[in-house]
């Protein structure tokens, strides 16, 4: 029987094995699941930048729209399969933390992120990535040949000239429909903010299921105002589409996209690695190629014809708009659903 061959230490293979463990390319990763609802196209790119720098963790994304995630977390509260939220709205946020799913936690970093895209209360729990504003998208096209007036506050749009030509999100299916009702009964106050819907209502062609259509109709001509994602409007305006981007005297709805650790994760290390790195000026230059105002306060690049939302931006309680969503919507379908497209 011939003597079997021990491995020597000096062998190639040997040493190949050392080497790889050595510098940490054989050792097992940390697996992290991360819930989030970040535009599916923008998860590769965020998940390499992310283990280039720590390869020790690997992210394992779930992902699904705003509603649907933030369900699944309260569904899971009692046995959470989520370690990190990454890239849900602010209002979603809020909610979360106060169903006690989000950990608070001080990352590293926090001071470089702008006070305004960051949990307000002194227990933080989530931290903004980057912010997303509506517009009105006014095809100045479509205005002159209906002699209609370009618009310059809220309530210019009540003017009856403007019937049949307004379409915006319906609040119930789009967050971007959510905020900017929010935004009207927070800035009005409710019974002011209500009568004022009901009044847009009577101008409003029909309410979609999506925050981007009512801008893109605008660009093709549908309706002469869409109120709509500004980031969609200044690619439309970019591309040709005849529209003129007006920010309303009154201020316009805003969220923001954040990340929070879950309370009770087992794989709390990790998770807080993952939160702090995606507040850093590395992340954010991420962010900026997908979004034009990102939470870190030295991280801009400028997007063409996006127009100065910053300067207009609504004071947001997103504590009062997590809390008063289901009521809010319950009220606004009552009154205005009917108005809506079918759902596809």
């Amino acid at each position: 029987m011939k003597k079997q061959r021990l491995l020597s230490a000096r062998t190639p293979l040997a040493l190949t094995l050392t080497s790889l463990i050595s510098t940490g390319l054989y050792a097992a990763q940390e697996e992290l699941t991360v819930y989030t609802a970040f535009e599916s196209d923008l998860l590769t790119r965020y998940k390499e930048a992310f283990e280039a720098d720590h390869p020790d963790i690997r992210i394992k994304w779930v992902r699904d729209s705003t509603g649907v995630m933030t369900a699944k977390l309260l569904a899971e509260k009692s046995n959470s399969r989520a370690d990190v939220v990454w890239g849900l709205a602010g209002s979603s946020m809020a909610l979360l933390k106060q169903e006690g799913v989000l950990a608070t936690y001080t990352p590293a970093g926090l001071n470089e992120i702008k006070a305004e895209l960051v949990d307000p209360e002194a227990g933080k729990a989530w931290f903004g990535n980057q912010a997303f504003f509506n517009v009105v998208c006014y095809n100045e096209a479509v205005a002159k040949a209906n002699n209609l007036p370009k618009p310059e506050s809220w309530q210019d749009l009540l003017n009856p000239v403007y019937k049949g030509q307004i379409a915006m999100p319906n609040p119930a299916s789009s967050g971007t429909g959510y905020m900017q009702v929010s935004a009207w009964l927070q800035s009005m106050g409710e019974e002011e903010g209500w009568t004022y819907m009901s009044g847009l209502d009577n101008n409003i062609a029909h309410y979609t299921h999506s925050g981007s259509k009512p801008c893109v109709q605008a660009a093709m001509g549908e309706v002469a105002i869409g109120i709509s994602q500004a980031i969609r409007g200044a690619q439309l305006k970019t591309k040709g589409a005849p529209l003129d981007l007006i920010m309303p005297e009154g201020g316009i709805g805003w969220d923001v996209e954040s990340v929070g650790m879950v309370k009770g994760t087992a794989r709390e290390k990790a998770a807080r690695t993952l939160v702090n790195w995606s507040l850093t000026a590395k992340a954010n230059e991420q962010y900026a190629e997908a979004y034009a105002v990102v939470g870190h306060k030295e991280v801009h690049k400028p997007v063409a014809n996006y127009p100065d939302v910053e300067s207009a931006m609504v004071s947001m309680d997103f504590g009062a708009m997590a809390s008063g969503r289901k009521q809010v919507l319950k009220e606004w379908s009552e009154r205005f659903d009917q108005k809506s497209e079918p759902k596809s």
